[in-house]
This record gives structure tokens, sequence and C-alpha cells, in this order.
């Protein structure tokens, strides 16, 4: 659910007319269309995995969180006194805070909020911000062969809710600026509500009434199907597309809030802010302008261009990602940290150090898909790969995969720029406690296996090209090792 590239490729030109088996290009490998993208069939291992995914994931969002409202964040304690008797599962439970009307009234204003902004206020930012591209954008081709339009106005919701929300916190004081932190429980509950209605509303939708029929995978498997997603582009109407919405509002507009909430409510119980939680805040406030600045490109990552929406995305963007991606702050609130001006400067560096990685990575990728190849890559005209598929409509389409620049030397070394950011955010928090550096061990299998299940649609799309773009970028993530 993290918005990264997945491959680096290049739509360039497309042949309509359609082609017969015996008039297929040697460069094109004979495969039948539509095939690459989402998985078509299901392995008893993967059904395992989706099965136990569905089952556990809401409580393990609930046991992170529980931790530090019942234990000071500590993940093994109350481990022990289950294994101790000295606690039970009933007896954790009724020690959280349950669901609440107050907690539901600020969540679904919260996000009749974001459903306003998105539908309602059409992007002008980028008519007055310099190198932003906003308003109506095409998305990538659908593996049936179709170019959706988005209006991408990320950027200007951040700015307006986040202009609201000083606005309260300065002037109007309509409610506290640690609301989120005081109500963090109860709005789990409320997120899982969202997150469950969404996923089920776009399961049912994609049987009765699909926005693209041509763009549905049915693998048999009811469960993979609810988890995975049928429907690519599930919308309501011309413009509402629920995965950009959802991937990007309301979790990630309220990731920036729920940490500023945080830190209020630091400000709150010790009289200060730490350095830790100001590093924390900035850091992962960094990135969440990235993502919106550069919302319209994040249009040609896995989670537009592959993922079909499902509970994977609708559940995962309502709960698991504001939840668990803002461990750090909420951790700091319970345990304050303190950071020496080496520890400060060295955690500062590291994430400043990810961040260009990232950037810089993503940016050279861009750079060469809008340009076709005719631009320089670290002084040098850019070397790729020339590869040819099929869509499902039956039409053959061309790509170039880059070789130069970052992309020289490893397929994913935006994923590594990631992983160096998010361990910052972790060793932000000092070494007290295991808790939040969950998001490390977590960031770091999710990017592997993001890795691998892209690479195998690749193959699967791409043939003996993406063998030659192989044997050319022989690395993934890290250089002279994976």
């Amino acid at each position: 659910m993290r918005q990264m590239f997945s491959a680096v490729a290049m739509e360039a030109t497309r042949r309509r007319p359609k082609h017969s088996s015996n008039s297929v290009s040697p460069d094109v490998t004979e495969e039948p269309a539509g095939q690459w993208g989402r998985a078509w069939e299901v392995d008893w291992f993967s059904l395992s995995g989706v099965i136990l995914l569905l089952c556990t994931a809401p409580f393990q969002v609930f046991f992170f969180v529980m931790a530090c409202d019942q234990y000071q964040c500590s993940v093994t304690q109350p481990l022990v006194e289950l294994y101790s008797g000295e606690a039970t599962l009933g007896s954790i439970w009724d020690k959280a805070p349950s669901f609440t009307w107050t907690a539901a009234q600020i969540y679904t204003a919260w996000v009749s909020l974001q459903v306003v902004l998105y539908m309602c206020v059409p992007d002008i930012t980028h008519k007055f911000l310099p190198g932003y591209s906003g308003g109506v954008q095409d998305g990538a081709r659908t593996p049936a062969g179709l170019i959706n339009k988005y209006e991408i106005n990320g950027l200007q919701s951040w700015l307006i809710t986040h202009a609201l929300w000083y606005a309260n916190a300065k002037y109007f004081h309509w409610f506290s600026p640690t609301i989120i932190f005081d109500n963090w429980i109860p709005l789990l509950w409320c997120t899982n509500i969202l997150g469950y209605s969404v996923s089920t509303f776009a399961f049912i939708k994609a049987y009765l009434f699909p926005t693209n029929a041509e763009d549905c995978k049915f693998t048999g498997n009811v469960f993979y199907n609810y988890m995975m997603g049928i429907e690519f582009n599930p919308r309501i109407g011309k413009w509402f597309d629920f995965k950009l919405f959802f991937n990007g509002r309301p979790g990630i507009v309220a990731w920036t809030l729920i940490n500023l909430s945080y830190a209020a409510k630091q400000q709150e119980l010790y009289g200060y802010v730490t350095n830790s939680m100001i590093l924390v805040n900035v850091l992962q406030g960094i990135y969440v302008l990235d993502f919106f600045w550069n919302e319209a490109w994040y249009l040609k990552t896995i989670d537009i261009c592959h993922d079909h929406f499902g509970w994977y995305l609708g559940w995962g963007d309502c709960v698991w990602l504001p939840f668990l991606y803002t461990l750090q702050g909420l951790y700091l609130v319970y345990n304050p940290v303190q950071l020496s001006t080496a520890h400060a400067a060295a955690v500062l560096l590291l994430g400043l150090t990810g961040y260009y990685i990232f950037r810089s990575a993503n940016h050279q990728k861009d750079l060469f898909r809008r340009t076709d190849g005719k631009c320089s890559i670290w002084g040098k005209k850019p070397t790729f790969i020339e590869c040819a598929y099929r869509s499902a409509d039956g039409c053959l389409h061309h790509s170039k995969l880059m070789t130069s620049g970052f992309w020289g030397v490893a397929r994913h070394l935006n994923y590594t720029g990631d992983l160096m950011g998010s361990l910052a955010y972790c060793v932000a928090c000092g070494f007290g406690h295991i808790h939040p550096y969950f998001y490390i061990f977590y960031m770091t299998i999710l990017l592997v296996h993001r890795c691998v299940r892209d690479e195998h649609r690749c193959r699967s799309k791409y043939g003996k090209d993406w063998k030659r773009y192989t044997d050319a970028v022989p690395y993934r993530l890290l250089p002279g090792i994976f």
C-alpha cells in the first residue's frame, strides 16, 4: 500500500489492428492477451496467506495500539502476562476504549470533508505552482487497453485541510489539537467499519455493476477475490475513483495531522516537544508532501497500474496505513525521547539521504518516460531495453526499460531509498523498545515482496525482453548483494 514505482516501463506507441497468432512480432512473447497483472489462479499457499491476513490483520493493528494504551508500548509485556495468567484476552479487551459516537462523528466529518475536497474542488494549484502537475491527468493503460482520466487535487486538499487545522488551533478552538490522540482507539473501530464497508461494496459491485467488465479478474476463489479485488478501477460516476481516493485520501492526508496531534499531546503532558518527535514529524511530513506533489506520477505506480481494488487496498488504506505508519509518533507520546545532537543529526542525514535516492530515482524514471528517452541522466544519454507486449484487446504496445542512472545500479533502488527513510523514522525513537521498529520490519517484507511479485508480472508481460533487462541490471535492491 506504500506508493512506489514497480517497473521502469514507459508507454510509447500503440498499434490498433488485431493480430492473429501467425502475425505476432518476433520480439513479442506469444502469451494469452491480458494475462499479465493480478493473478488469475490461486494456489493453496497463497490462499492460506489470504485467509490468515483477513482473520488476523485487524487484531495486529489493535495489538500495537493497545500495547501503548495499556503497556507503555511494550510488545512483550502483554504476551508475558497472558502466558503467566496475570491477564486474559478478555481483560485486555475490556480495558481498551470501545466504539463511541463522538469518534464516529469525528470520522464521518473527516471522510466527508475529504470527499468534498476530492469531488467538488477542482485543482487550481497547478496554475500557480511551477513544476507541479495537477488537474486532469491521464492514468496508465489498463490490461484491457483503457486509459482513465483522473482529477489530481491531492496537494490542494492537503493544503486546505492543514490550513483549517491551523486556523482552528490558532484562532477558532473548535476542538483540541489532541483530538485524534484522545480518540485513537475509538477511531480504530470507525476506520475498520469504513474499511470493511468499502471493500465489501467493491466486491459486490464487481459482480453486479462493474465499471469496466474487461478489467475485472475472477479467480474462482471468493477469499482471494475479496482480498485482492476484482475490479481494476471501480468508479462511481466519472470522477470518483475508489483506488485513487482511498490510497491518498483520507489516510495519507491524515498522516501528518496524526503526527501533529501526537506532538500536541506530548506538549500537553510534558510541557515540551522532544527533538525526536520533531524529526518524525519533519521526515514523514516530507514524504507525505512528496506524495501529493507527485500525485500525477503516482498514477504510474504499482498500486494504480497493477493492483485491483479489494480489501488489501480498501481496508489497508483506511486502517493499516494511518495506525501502523504512525507508530513512531504514538510511541513518543508514551516514551518521550530527547536525542543527543549527534544522534539527531545522524537520523536527519539518514532520512534525507534516503529521500534523495527515492525521489531522484523516481524523477529519473519520470523524466525518461515523459521525454521518450530523449533526455540526460547523470550527464549522459540514457540507455534502455526495447520491449513489447499485448493488452487484452489484442493490440501491440511498446515500452522502454531504462538501464541508466539509479535504474542501472539496481532495478528498484527507489525502494532502497524508501527503506533508508523508514529506518530513520524508527531510529529517531531510540533503542528502548522494539515497538517503533515494526515499521522497518514491515516495510522490508513489503518491498521485497513487491520486488518479487512485480518482476513476476513483468516476466509475464514482457517475456524474453524482461530477461534482457535483468541481464543488463542484475540486482534488485542492493548492488552486489541482492
